[in-house]
């Protein structure tokens, strides 16, 4: 046999490696343990877009799994317990503490209560893991019940030599008082081992009142993503410090009414704008700023009038604000946006290109004629408290550094490319070049790579200065940018929709991508473009709600292309006519649950209401995935060829055995 010849790398490489597996015996069983992961089931990811703070929400659908544990639920004990039984123990799975003590308060025998549940339980926990090895599950498991609930789950009670074993241990587990916690610590792990990935696609913030609960709630998962989404970005854009991203990020919330993630998670002071406003705007109306309120909204009138004040104050700096930026950035040709400099004030009417467009008002205290987006002294000042809130929230910095450290402007996972919102095209379908610091020009992946790399310089402290200025600067490009891959569009009418009557000047053109992306030419050039290949390759998107009451497909380019954005904030539900959708892919393929909007928690524990969930079969794979048919495979099959390479230098002496001490 001829003998293999190493490079001065190849030996540093498995020098590096033998420290993990020192012995042929322990390179041989990770080989082993590597090719049987390769020939279990593909592990289940979840697909979400477009959050916008629907933290119940999306938290139940966390827990759950998207109508996955009832469907598991459904089929493993079939006809065997009643459907008031088998509600019961769903809901128990998601909500195990509240549950629990509603049961404890009216079930008369808790004892044989405890029986039933903690075996029904043991058999839902077997169900949804048998997927993954011994070693996953036990890493999911938690540190004070994990030997007992992994006993439990490899000994089967209808073995008769057993039987008395696992009775034996329930029994204990009851007599001791800890009925209680295991359950809930079991449940914990149904929930945890039903999701084995978890992509965001983008948008976790505005609108709803709990983006922080997600954060929170996203934060101890074993395996998640998130690609990047505009208002994601915008409020990145704030916690790195550009004013206008801070300005937007508070007129988004108050125009929705809703401050909690503002004022109560990051602790911004927003008293100084209340008061500001109040003095300012005190004889104004502000009838185009009273805030869009959402159901169970009942916010007194006196209130909606100091939010419509407070609104209208942060708009007009916002616009001051970015006007600054755009004039700074010519480069951007967005100079046409500093509507402010196109009001003839003393007609009251906004003139472009000699035509007079009338306005709804033209109140403008603190705008001088001759310098419209410079700042007045107040402003300057109330800019600055809001800037220094942004800059010295704990927790918002926390928040964002997760969105980093998860997340980029696009992920391509087991053939799927994902992003938020689109990539930028020509006319004729093919990727448009768009210019970013400097003059460089990029497109396609090269793109995505280099603005996420720009997003990063903003929070780098060793950044050379004109390059982390410009990064700052480029969030509000991101924003509203027309070649942006998180907008798209021919402008952001922001100004025209509070402020002008004719309603054509609100019109957004969408940009080629919007244009074209049925197209399933157009989608694979894309794919072609991002290194995706397989003959099952596919672009997933949110952003644009699709509009489902009114017959729209979110499964486009003759299923090449995805669009999973079916409105989860209650914002959009009269749009879409819908909640929300998951995307769901498993090892027999891709199924759509579109959800119906979700009341609350307390009726989902109290009366065991789900949210009604449809699953449509999107793509049934022709044979059942494998861990060795993903990405991960790929990566298994690469330590395995590494770890034989390291076996053959041990066997021909080019690598010393080590006997641990």
């Amino acid at each position: 046999m001829k003998n293999k010849t190493h490079t001065n790398r190849d030996m540093h490489y498995l020098q590096l490696l033998s420290t993990s597996f020192p012995t042929i015996a322990a390179a041989s069983t990770e080989i082993i343990n590597l090719e049987a992961i390769l020939n279990l089931p593909k592990g289940t990811e979840h697909f979400l877009a477009d959050l916008h703070g629907e933290s119940a929400a999306f938290k139940h659908v966390l827990k759950n799994a998207s109508g996955n544990i009832r469907r598991k639920v459904t089929e493993l004990f079939k006809s065997g317990i009643r459907e008031s039984e088998l509600r019961e123990l769903c809901t128990l799975i998601y909500y195990p503490e509240e549950k629990i003590q509603r049961i404890k308060e009216a079930e008369p025998d808790i004892a044989d209560w405890y029986h039933i549940t903690i075996h029904r339980l043991v058999s839902v926990c077997r169900d949804v893991s048998s997927k993954y090895t011994r070693s996953k599950v036990r890493k999911a498991l938690p540190t004070e019940f994990g030997y007992i609930i992994e006993e439990l789950l490899h000994e089967r009670p209808d073995d008769i030599d057993k039987a008395a074993y696992v009775s034996g241990i329930v029994d204990t587990i009851i007599s001791t008082g800890r009925a209680d916690d295991f359950i809930i610590a079991i449940c914990n792990v149904i929930q945890r081992l039903s999701i084995d990935q978890l992509h965001i696609l983008g948008d976790i913030y505005d609108r709803g009142p709990g983006a922080h609960i997600i954060l929170d709630t996203l934060k101890p998962l074993h395996s998640w993503d998130i690609q990047w989404g505009n208002h994601d970005i915008l409020w990145m854009g704030a916690c790195a410090g550009n004013n206008a991203c801070i300005c937007n990020v508070l007129r988004l919330s108050l125009r929705y009414a809703n401050l909690t993630t503002i004022e109560e998670a990051y602790g911004i002071n927003l008293v100084p704008l209340a008061t500001f406003a109040m003095e300012v705007y005190k004889d104004d109306p502000c009838t185009e700023f009273y805030p869009k309120l959402m159901k169970g909204n009942d916010m007194t009138e006196k209130y909606q009038r100091l939010t419509a004040q407070m609104h209208k104050a942060i708009s007009v700096i916002q616009f001051k604000k970015e006007a600054q930026i755009f004039k700074r950035r010519p480069e951007w040709q967005m100079q046409d946006r500093c509507l402010l400099d196109y009001i003839d004030y003393k007609r009251g009417v906004l003139v472009i290109d000699g035509k007079d467009y009338e306005m709804t008002s033209c109140n403008f205290p603190t705008i001088d004629p001759k310098n419209p987006c410079e700042l007045t002294g107040e402003e300057m000042v109330l800019m600055e408290r809001l800037h220094h809130s942004f800059r010295v929230s704990e927790k918002l910095q926390k928040h964002i550094k997760m969105i980093l450290s998860h997340g980029c402007m696009y992920s391509i996972c087991n053939q799927n490319l994902l992003f938020h919102a689109s990539c930028p095209l020509n006319a004729d379908g093919s990727l448009k070049e768009v210019e970013l610091y400097n003059g460089e020009r990029y497109k396609g992946k090269d793109l995505m790579h280099n603005i996420g790399m720009l997003v990063r310089a903003a929070f780098e402290s060793d950044t050379e200065k004109d390059l982390r200025l410009y990064a700052r600067d480029y969030f509000l490009y991101l924003w509203c940018g027309k070649d942006s891959p998180l907008f798209d569009k021919s402008k952001m009418a922001t100004f025209e929709r509070y402020f002008l009557t004719d309603k054509s000047m609100y019109k957004e053109e969408k940009g080629y991508y919007f244009q074209l992306r049925d197209s399933e030419d157009v989608c694979d050039r894309i794919l072609d473009a991002f290194g995706v290949t397989g003959e099952n390759r596919h672009i997933i998107n949110g952003h644009v709600p699709v509009h489902a009451s009114k017959g729209e497909n979110p499964i486009k380019a003759g299923g090449k292309l995805m669009v999973i954005d079916g409105g989860f904030s209650q914002a959009y539900h009269s749009e879409t006519g819908i909640a929300g959708y998951t995307l769901v892919y498993h090892s027999r393929g891709f199924e759509l649950v579109q959800h119906e909007p979700f009341l609350n928690a307390e009726d989902a524990i109290q009366r065991g209401i789900d949210i009604k969930s449809t699953t449509r079969l999107v793509e049934l794979s022709a044979h059942r995935m494998m861990v060795n048919d993903t990405d991960k495979g790929a990566e298994l099959r690469a330590q395995i060829a590494d770890l034989r390479e390291l076996l053959y230098a041990y066997r021909h002496g080019i690598i010393t055995e080590k006997t641990r001490l």
